[in-house]
C-alpha cells in the first residue's frame, strides 16, 4: 500500500515540479492579471496566459499530455502555429476589419509605416553581432514590427525553436505599446510639433476601395513573394468587406473566424513555454532584443516624420510615425491619447490609423524578404 501511494505521489505535478515551472506559472498569472485588470490586449494576454499555466503543470513523460510530445491533443492543435496556419488566418479577419480610406486620402503617411520597419533590420543585424544564427536574427528582428503573427509566421518558418520565447515576446510588447511609446514619443519631439494640426482628409471613393487592395496585393506580392500567404489572406478580406455583396463572408472573418484563430494560437503559445524548455539565456537575448527593436521601430517612424517635414508645406504631426508600428489600433490610439495631453481638441486617431495599416503591410513585406534572404 505504501509503495502504491509512493508511486501515485511520484506521478504528481507536486513531486516533479522544479523551479522553473513556478516561474512560468508565475508569468502566466502576470499576463492573466495585465489583461484582466489592467486592459492590456486582453483577447492575447489572457488566453496566453492561460496557456502558460497549462504548458508548466508538470506531467509525468509518456503520457501523450504535452505540448511537446507528439500526438497529444495540444500538439496537434500547436500544429497550427508551426505550420504558420493560423497567423494567415488572423491577418484574413484583420483585413475584413480594415478601413484603408485615410491611407488613400493621404498616401505620403504609407512612408511612416515604412519608415517604421527600421527596427527590424537594426535588430536582425544587432542579432547577428551578438551570435545568433541568421536564422534566428531574422526572427527575432521581426518583433520591431510589434505584430504577433507575422513574428509567428516567420518564427514557425525559420526558427521554430524559438517560437515560445519570440511570440511571447511579440505580444508582450503589443501589449505594453501604452507603456513603452509614449516616453519615447515626447522625448523625440517638441510641444509645438505635438500641437501640429493635421488637415481633413479628402473623401476617398468607394471604387478606390475596392480597387485598393487588390493593387496593393499584385504589387506588394511581387516585390516579396515569400509575403503572400500573409498578404493575401489580408488583402482578400479587405475585399469581402468592401464588396458588400460578400458581406457574410466578411463578417465570419472578423468576428469567428479571427476569433477561434486567436483563442487557438494563444493558448498554444503559452503552452509551449514550458519551464524546462523556454528558461534559457536565449530567451532572456531575444526579449532584450525585441524591446530594443521596438524602441527602434517607434523612434524611427517618429523621427522620419520630423525629416518629412523638412520638405512639406503642409507639415505633419511627428507622433504620427509612432503608429507606423504595426500594433493595430493600439499604436494609433496612443497618439491619440498623447497628441490629447496637449490639446484635448486635437484628433488625430484618424490621421494614425494611416500608418497603423501600413506597418501591417510594411511588417508582412519585411517578413518576406527576410524569409527571402535566408532561403536563398
Amino acid at each position: 500500500m505504501d509503495a502504491l501511494f509512493i508511486e501515485f505521489f511520484q506521478n504528481t505535478g507536486f513531486y516533479l515540479c522544479d523551479y522553473r515551472y513556478l516561474i512560468m506559472i508565475v508569468v502566466g498569472l502576470l499576463f492573466i492579471y495585465l489583461g484582466i485588470a489592467k486592459d492590456y490586449e486582453p483577447l492575447l494576454l489572457v488566453p496566453i496566459g492561460f496557456g502558460m499555466l497549462m504548458g508548466n503543470i508538470p506531467i509525468f513523460k509518456g503520457l501523450g499530455l504535452g505540448i511537446y510530445e507528439p500526438n497529444s491533443v495540444l500538439h496537434y492543435l500547436y500544429f497550427g502555429v508551426t505550420q504558420g496556419i493560423y497567423p494567415p488566418l488572423i491577418f484574413l479577419g484583420i483585413g475584413a476589419m480594415t478601413d484603408f480610406s485615410t491611407l488613400l486620402a493621404r498616401p505620403i503617411l504609407m512612408l511612416l509605416g515604412a519608415a517604421a520597419q527600421t527596427g527590424i533590420f537594426i535588430t536582425f543585424l544587432g542579432a547577428l553581432a551578438l551570435g545568433f544564427a541568421p536564422h534566428e536574427a531574422a526572427s527575432i528582428g521581426i518583433i520591431g514590427g510589434a505584430d504577433g503573427p507575422t513574428a509567428i509566421f516567420l518564427t514557425a518558418k525559420l526558427a521554430p525553436n524559438l517560437i515560445g520565447p519570440i511570440a511571447v515576446a511579440a505580444y508582450s510588447y503589443m501589449a505594453l505599446v501604452p507603456v513603452i511609446q509614449p516616453p519615447i514619443m515626447r522625448l523625440l519631439t517638441t510641444r509645438k510639433e505635438r500641437l501640429i494640426r493635421m488637415e481633413e482628409p479628402r473623401e476617398v471613393t468607394k471604387k478606390e476601395k475596392m480597387i485598393f487592395p487588390i493593387v496593393a496585393f499584385l504589387l506588394c506580392c511581387f516585390l516579396a513573394p515569400a509575403a503572400l500567404p500573409l498578404l493575401g489572406m489580408l488583402c482578400f478580406g479587405n475585399v469581402l468587406k468592401e464588396a458588400v455583396v460578400t458581406e457574410r463572408l466578411a463578417k465570419t472573418a472578423r468576428n469567428a473566424l479571427i476569433d477561434t484563430a486567436t483563442i487557438l494560437l494563444g493558448i498554444t503559445v503559452g503552452a509551449s513555454t514550458q519551464g524546462d524548455v523556454f528558461l534559457t539565456s536565449s530567451s532572456v537575448g531575444i526579449f532584450a532584443l525585441g524591446a530594443f527593436s521596438f524602441c527602434i521601430a517607434t523612434a524611427s517612424g517618429v523621427i522620419f516624420a520630423k525629416f518629412m517635414n523638412l520638405f512639406l508645406k503642409s507639415k505633419i504631426n511627428p507622433l504620427l510615425g509612432a503608429a507606423g508600428v504595426s500594433a493595430v489600433p493600439d499604436s494609433a490610439r496612443v497618439v491619440q491619447i498623447v497628441g490629447q495631453k496637449e490639446d484635448p481638441t486635437n484628433f488625430l486617431l484618424m490621421h494614425a490609423m494611416a500608418p497603423n495599416v501600413s506597418g501591417v503591410i510594411g511588417s508582412a513585406i519585411a517578413a518576406g524578404v527576410l524569409w527571402s534572404l535566408m532561403a536563398s
